[in-house]
């Protein structure tokens, strides 16, 4: 049996969904917010808003690039934090909701180990290389700038703070 799990992004200011079938991304779609460039940078009140916006369209485009139904999700994994309080919450909402509805279970994800896990993704009709472990990581991400030593899929350890 196939498990898909549909994915929410939303730590700053891109709305996020991406579907995942048994490691395979079948879609993932972003939507930038042009407004903060106007301000220099992104402004948290605007972006949370942005994402009330976004995140219904979002998901739905996701869905049909993926050929999936609401119906197919197994489960829902959604961004937990780091990031910006009001944009987090715009897609926990989202995440609990469409997952309480369907009586399926939900997925917490750190985003900054996201980034680190990131290499594990597959995608159809590509060569699926991934690193053995252990590997040293640089994980460059907004404000975050860390070196990690990865020794597995749930052992990382910060070894550096740039």
């Amino acid at each position: 049996m196939s498990i898909t799990i549909l994915a929410i992004e939303s730590s700053c200011d891109d709305t996020s969904a991406a579907l995942v079938t048994d490691g395979f991304v079948l879609s993932n779609l972003i939507a930038n917010q042009e407004i903060h460039r106007a301000y220099g940078g992104v402004v948290p009140e605007l972006a949370s808003r942005a994402h009330q916006a976004n995140i219904i369209p979002v998901v739905d485009m996701a869905l049909s690039k993926a050929g999936k139904g609401r119906d197919e999700v197994s489960a829902v994994a959604f961004t937990r934090g780091p990031g910006l309080l009001g944009s987090l919450l715009v897609g926990t909402s989202f995440a609990k909701g469409f997952a309480l509805t369907r009586n399926l279970p939900l997925i917490e994800v750190n985003h900054l180990q996201a980034h680190v896990m990131v290499h594990f993704a597959k995608e159809h009709g590509r060569e699926n290389r991934v690193p053995a472990f252990p590997f040293l990581c640089l994980l460059v991400s907004g404000g975050h700038t860390q070196l990690i030593v990865v020794r597995d899929y749930l052992s990382m350890e910060l070894i550096g703070i740039l």
